[in-house]
């Protein structure tokens, strides 16, 4: 995947404060998932039962505080982690772009905010095992960078467009915010409780849609001259393994021996990958309606 670092205008860097603790937990995100499989696996218990089966990573808590808006890096990160923050700014860049050409002034922007170990966020306090989530309330995408060794590390899902998959992923849930169908899922659970985990599955499946609709753009030729982001060949590959390696179904099986279908929340590995090629085969969020299907 070819980039040109920005200004990291797309980026809030929280990487120098410390998190805090205290208030509510946000839900699991991708990344949580992940990790309460391993702990499972390596302990034997069952804690997708414990946590009755997670929650969506863009779900709407009580506000219990924010971030705060001044950015503070870190003195002792490497090269190889700054590098990686101008990758994080460039995606946020180039996928907020595809999103205003597409929804024009429907759009507003957000940012990405990078954090170490734990931070308060305006749906609740998260740690690094919650993984990248998005918060609805105060509309800011939130990641610490060391998601993405263990992305690759423990599930083989390696290279900077599977890395890039999860933010436009992210960004995702910030375009079901804008146009409203993020407010009109949480409603839809709250008065119908048992519809919970598959209105979740349905709204990850669009994120993960939405993200190949960018995806469909950056792979278009050209667009690394322009300081665009563009792909390489193979780098879609990248995002489908990614997404089959963060299926509910694989996880499930890793962490307990058994597939719990009636505890899903994100989708299968097989229809995370088949609505990331929707969106990317497609270029259009009409493309994406997993709702009627």
């Amino acid at each position: 995947m070819r980039w040109s670092a920005g200004d990291r205008g797309n980026i809030e860097d929280m990487r120098g404060r410390s998190g805090g603790g205290g208030g509510g937990m946000i839900p699991l995100g991708i990344g949580g998932f992940i990790v309460v499989a391993l702990l499972s696996m390596f302990t034997g218990v069952d804690f997708f039962s414990l946590l009755g089966g997670g929650g969506g990573g863009s779900a709407s808590p009580t506000p219990v505080g924010t971030s705060g808006s001044t950015s503070a890096p870190p003195a002792n990160a490497s090269p190889s982690e700054e590098r990686m923050v101008d990758m994080v700014d460039a995606v946020a860049r180039d996928t907020q772009d595809t999103w205003r050409q597409l929804l024009g002034s429907r759009y507003e922007p957000t940012k990405v905010v990078l954090f170490r170990d734990s931070i308060q966020s305006a749906c609740g306090y998260a740690q690094s095992a919650t993984g990248p989530f998005y918060c609805p309330r105060d509309r800011k995408v939130y990641l610490d960078l060391g998601f993405f060794d263990e992305l690759q590390r423990r599930f083989g899902a390696s290279g900077d467009f599977a890395q890039a998959y999860v933010l436009a992923h992210e960004i995702g849930h910030h375009v079901q915010t804008l146009t409203g169908t993020e407010a009109r899922v949480r409603q839809g659970q709250q008065s119908d409780p048992g519809s919970t985990n598959a209105m979740s599955v349905r709204l990850e499946l669009q994120a993960d849609c939405y993200a190949g609709v960018w995806g469909h753009q950056a792979a278009q030729s050209g667009r690394a001259a322009n300081g665009a982001v563009e792909l390489d060949p193979g780098d879609a590959e990248e995002a489908l393994h990614a997404a089959a390696a963060i299926g509910d179904d694989r996880l499930q099986k890793m962490g307990t021996g058994r597939v719990m279908p009636e505890k899903f929340t994100h989708g299968t590995s097989e229809q995370r990958m088949t609505w990331f090629k929707r969106g990317f085969d497609s270029g259009d969020p009409k493309a994406c309606d997993t709702f009627s299907r």
